[in-house]
């Protein structure tokens, strides 16, 4: 905003009834300052509309402790541990209540507050929103109200630097003309200064007590999500009649305005539409976690039901009947139900519950790793990387499309003037006065004077749309135009022509300011030059150019200056020095540099006049103005002579181009959405090295769709997919390195490619095709988007038929819609706020770090939360099935085959603390290697190490493992060992011997399958083996007062005096093993993957 603006809320007012309109859209009428309308004039209804709240947060004071139960028991896990925990209540079971409802508890309380802290954190940054201080005119005075208290209708006056508290028009603002400048980068990512008017009749309207006594009403659209379109008008009464009704049905062209009328409140702004709802997202690492408790509860029924039959068919032989003295009676015999429920809670255990807590645990210690990372720390910022959300580490390993924002993202938004190219001359964008001469032939000195190159410098001083703006700082840095002459400094809705305007300056040409219709610059000579505007040819994507028609001060020179794209001038151009221009112009777009070339056409007065009346003539025309409109600059602008071209750099974030080429090597597809013109965006994909200069790009934009129908244009790309690949690859993974192609598609295609399609089965599926046309692209850009345009675009791959796993990574408040839809957002802590980092599931300072979050972080946790999970399934398959097999030893009496202290801390104690580290530290390659070589990322992708085959060994393995112990072990008895005192072994012995084997094999297990040694894990690994013998024998070494029965008494120490009891472990541990170390060196040897090569290479290296 400019110094002061007037603002009034518009309110959603009741629907009315579009007269003579066949489209009839719902509307709203609002009520400036809440003033009734004149009597007769039209009916006055009062309406309840929503406040200015904004809400983000997911939870409330009343219903955090429903909802959050409510979210946590959906999973799997937690409801099936809160049966058992219930069932072991209920009825009589072999366990304690304890050992389910214990651990339980733990998650579940440790779930809550770390998901209720998230969201207090998101309603304190709401209160900071909602009780912002802003103006309201009231009663011709200014009053200071909270941002919340906003009502629509309310006149809002704005000061300068300051955000609009909700959708505003603009009323008046303090400058004559008018206008006011407003930076839009938290709707749709530019930064950039842009220009918006006043309403014609209430621009005079300056101090509180004008504004205030404007009597008028808007009759506008309902609210809707389009940040580039509205439709509204505005009613002024005057003396109790309507004189003026303006704007019928004009489109104001985006979003909020300064000095304006408040048009939709809080939830119901265009920003807020454009939010997208939270949900609770969930890795894919947690569901093929909850995919396999699925297979093992089914297991646990069967081996429950198996049971079950067995004992009621062992109890029909009278011979294995309960004895006399313990006979039951019938009743107690027909309780197959409640057997049924006391061997579901034996075998339970079979389902980790402590795998839940350790991975919460794993997740919420590894989350720090990231924000301890120093190399993700910004010396700028003085900020690092930030975790908002732990749940999805593991999610960063299987990221197959990035969808990134441009502007603050990719870019710094930092447009810096290269070079002038005049008549083949290459002058820099220095101080300095010399050019260098790159022409062919001999060089030669160029003539500062001549008179060309005064016209190349006139026309970029001339044909822009920059405002010079009176202020002395902006952000704190000063702005002047010459230093100790003038406080003023440039602003523009493109960043491009206030660098190229900055450019002449620094050469010697200066823009002053435009007033009364006349544009004036310094020349060399500190010369003040005025030009009369006569004519401007605005600018479009379809011509991709803009011209000006100036006359100069003598009154006698009439020019045409012409500048665009070259592609759309060097057609039109008919003399000048074509072949050089190009060359230099080719050579910059290969650098990466956003080239214009420029052009100009003298005129003579009756040409003018011809060009007026052609003008004046479209610009009247009621019916297809925009066409006759185009129609017009082409015939005008023709015949040019060209002056020369400019390069401009939009510079990129630092290693953003060596970020993205790894991101590809690593087989990720990169999509770039952005609000920002096509033009700018391609230039920007091109010097991030997203598009290579070999690259052939597939438009599907409006301009192309206004010459075929989209249905066309869309088969006639897929023919050019096809033709390259000889056929579509529907069933092509979709993170297959694609070459050769770049699609373009804009917003509005976007929508009709989206929209359902109404046109039969004879013109297919477009969403479908479209996606296909994608899958055969290395590369996409998505220009023109809105906000719930990016989200969309999200959501469509999310949910294609490959299911990729997809991440959006942007800095501002148009982002957080894909940052929320994506499986993984990221925030980046740009100059557009913090909307996008407290939104985010991670933050990070600049993009380049994204490098180290997905192929280094990203990479070990999914191995890490992996072998975690795995390993967990496998040491209770190896712990309970021994447990199902003592059943059929014991007459199925449900007969626990190990003491309840080894029941409940076998997950708790004597195994958790190893596999925890490992999932912490465990880097099975170096850092370095990973960052180095990106492909192998590749060998984790598509969650390969939790597929249904690596599962099934695992489960295999533990099957195998519990069968050489509880045998080995049996037969061992079945020899009738005795210890050296020739004491019998009992079933208390046996168990504790299956056991013993079992942890040490488990234990061994992890310490194989562990690449990264350090001293931790060696006092963990050994400390748990240490720990469970001490705690055996003290368990079993000392009479304990507080038990009623000690049947370990003794047991362990009895067992350690055999000497077959200690060669039975070794063996067995050696013979559970084995297996799994021949299979690895096997596959090492015959089907090494890229990872195990580079293992056995750095292994060689250390050994050298």
């Amino acid at each position: 905003t400019d110094r002061r603006t007037f603002c009034l809320f518009l309110v959603p007012c009741p629907a009315l009834q579009c007269v003579g309109e066949e489209n009839c859209v719902d509307s709203r009428t609002v009520y400036i300052s809440h003033k009734e309308p004149p009597p007769g004039t039209e009916a006055f209804i009062q309406q309840r509309f929503p406040d200015n709240r904004i809400v983000s947060s997911k939870y409330t004071f009343w219903n955090f402790i429903p909802k959050n139960m409510f979210e946590q028991f959906r999973r799997v896990a937690n409801f099936y541990f809160l049966v058992i925990f219930l069932v072991q209540l209920i009825i009589d079971t072999p366990t304690s209540p304890i050992t389910s409802g214990l651990p339980l508890f733990f998650v579940i309380t440790v779930t809550a507050i770390k998901q209720g802290y998230e969201d207090w954190l998101r309603h304190k940054a709401d209160n900071t929103i909602n009780q912002c201080p802003v103006h309201v005119v009231q009663h011709g005075r200014k009053v200071r109200e909270q941002s919340h208290k906003l009502r629509v209708g309310d006149v809002v006056l704005v000061e300068e630097n300051e955000i609009f508290p909700c959708d505003l028009i603009l009323l008046s603002s303090s400058r004559d003309d008018g206008t006011c400048f407003v930076t839009t980068a938290s709707l749709d990512g530019e930064s950039s200064h842009k220009t918006y008017y006043a309403v014609q009749d209430t621009k005079a309207y300056k101090t509180e007590e004008e504004v205030s006594s404007i009597h008028a009403t808007i009759e506008c659209e309902q609210p809707q999500p389009d940040l580039y379109k509205f439709v509204g008008r505005i009613n002024i009464y005057m003396n109790n009649e309507p004189v003026a009704r303006y704007c019928p049905n004009f489109n104001w062209p985006v979003i909020v305005l300064p000095s304006a009328v408040a048009i939709y409140t809080g939830m119901e702004t265009k920003m807020a539409l454009n939010y997208q709802s939270k949900s609770q997202k969930r890795s894919a690492v947690e569901k093929s976690m909850n995919a396999y408790l699925v297979v093992y509860l089914c297991i646990l029924i069967s081996k429950a039901i198996i049971n079950t039959a067995l004992k009621y068919l062992w109890q029909a032989d009278p011979n294995r009947d309960e004895p006399w003295y313990n006979e039951r009676t019938e009743a107690e015999r027909q309780r197959a139900f409640t057997d049924f429920l006391a061997f579901m809670v034996l075998f339970n255990y079979i389902i980790p519950v402590s795998m839940y807590v350790t991975v919460e645990m794993q997740k919420f210690l590894g989350s720090y790793f990231i924000m301890w990372d120093d190399e993700m720390f910004d010396e700028e910022l003085q900020e690092g990387a930030v975790v908002n959300t732990s749940d999805l580490n593991e999610e960063l390993g299987q990221v197959e499309y990035v969808f990134t924002d441009k502007t603050g993202t990719l870019t710094e938004n930092n447009m810096e003037f290269i070079e002038c190219c005049v008549d083949g001359h290459v002058m820099p964008g220095s101080d300095s006065i010399d050019m260098i001469d790159t022409s062919p032939g001999p060089g030669a000195r160029v003539s500062l004077a001549s008179e060309r190159e005064e016209l190349f410098f006139r026309a970029l001083c001339l044909c822009h749309t920059v405002q010079v703006k009176e202020e002395e700082t902006v952000d704190g840095i000063k702005h002047g135009i010459h230093q100790g002459k003038s406080s003023s400094f440039y602003i523009s809705s493109s960043p491009d022509e206030v660098a190229l305007v900055e450019g002449m300056k620094r050469l010697g040409f200066t823009y002053l300011r435009q007033k009364d219709g006349h544009m004036e610059i310094i020349n060399r000579d500190d010369e003040v030059e005025r030009f009369e505007v006569l004519e401007v040819l605005t600018f479009d994507s379809v011509r991709r150019r803009m011209s000006i028609i100036v006359r100069s001060n003598t009154g006698s020179e009439l020019y045409l200056f012409c500048k665009g794209a070259d592609s759309s001038i060097f057609p039109r151009v008919i003399s000048g020095k074509v072949d050089q221009v190009k060359a230099r112009v080719e050579h910059n777009a290969v650098e990466g540099l956003r080239t214009l070339c420029v052009a100009y056409r003298p005129l003579s007065p009756e040409q003018y006049q011809q060009v007026s009346h052609l003008l004046s003539g479209a610009k009247l025309a009621l019916q297809d103005r925009d066409k006759q409109l185009a129609e017009a600059y082409d015939r005008i602008e023709r015949d040019l002579i060209l002056l020369g071209a400019t390069a401009v750099e939009d510079r990129l974030q630092e290693k953003a181009a060596d970020t993205i080429e790894s991101l590809h090597k690593a087989g990720m597809k990169v999509w770039v959405l952005t609000g920002d013109k096509m033009e700018t965006a391609a230039a920007t994909c091109y010097a991030s090295k997203l598009f290579r200069r070999s690259t052939q790009i597939l438009e599907l934009t409006t301009k192309r769709t206004e010459e075929q129908s989209l249905h066309d244009v869309l088969f006639d790309l897929s023919r050019t997919v096809l033709r390259h690949y000889g056929g579509m690859t529907r069933d092509a993974s979709l993170s297959d390195d694609c070459t050769d192609f770049g699609l373009i598609i804009d917003g509005a295609t976007l929508s009709s490619v989206m929209r359902p399609n109404q046109q039969g089965s004879s013109s297919g599926n477009y969403k479908e095709l479209f996606l296909d046309i994608c899958r055969n692209c290395s590369a996409v850009l998505c220009c023109r988007m809105a906000p719930l345009q990016k989200a969309q675009i999200v959501k469509m791959i999310k949910a294609s038929e490959e299911h990729p796993i997809t991440l959006a990574i942007g800095d501002g408040a148009n982002d957080v819609s894909m940052i929320l839809e994506a499986h993984v957002g990221i925030g980046i802590m740009g100059k557009e706020g913090r909307q996008a980092v407290r939104n985010s599931d991670y933050a990070i300072p600049k993009f380049k770090h994204l490098k180290k979050m997905l192929l280094v972080h990203g990479h070990y946790y999914y191995i890490r939360v992996s072998e975690l999970v795995q390993y967990f399934f496998y040491k209770n398959v190896v712990f309970i099935f021994p447990q199902f097999l003592y059943q059929f030893f014991c007459g199925f009496s449900q007969q626990p085959l190990y003491d309840t202290a080894y029941l409940t801390l076998y997950n708790i104690s004597f195994t958790s603390l190893p596999i925890l580290l490992y999932s912490l530290i465990e880097q099975h390659i170096n850092t370095d290697i990973l960052k180095k070589d990106p492909s192998l990322y590749k060998d984790i992708a598509k969650n390969s190490l939790l597929r249904w085959p690596s599962f099934i060994y695992w489960t295999v393995l533990g099957v195998y493992d519990a069968i050489v112990m509880f045998f080995g072990a049996y037969f061992l008895f079945d020899n009738t060992t005795f210890t050296s005192n020739g004491q019998m072994f009992g079933n208390w012995t046996f168990g504790t011997l299956v056991f013993t084997v079992l942890v040490f094999t488990v234990t061994f297990k992890l310490a194989l399958d562990t690449h990264y040694w350090t001293w931790i894990n060696h006092f963990v690994i050994w400390g748990s083996l240490l720990f469970f013998v001490v705690f055996s024998l003290l368990w079993g070494g000392i009479i304990w007062p507080f038990l009623n029965y000690q049947r370990m008494y003794y047991v362990f120490m009895q067992m350690l005096s055999s000497g077959p009891a200690w060669l039975s472990i070794i063996l067995l541990i050696t013979a559970c093993l084995l297996p799994d170390v021949v299979k690895k060196v096997i596959w090492r040897a015959l089907w090494p993957t890229t990872t195990e090569r580079i293992q056995v290479g750095s292994d060689l290296n250390g050994q050298i």
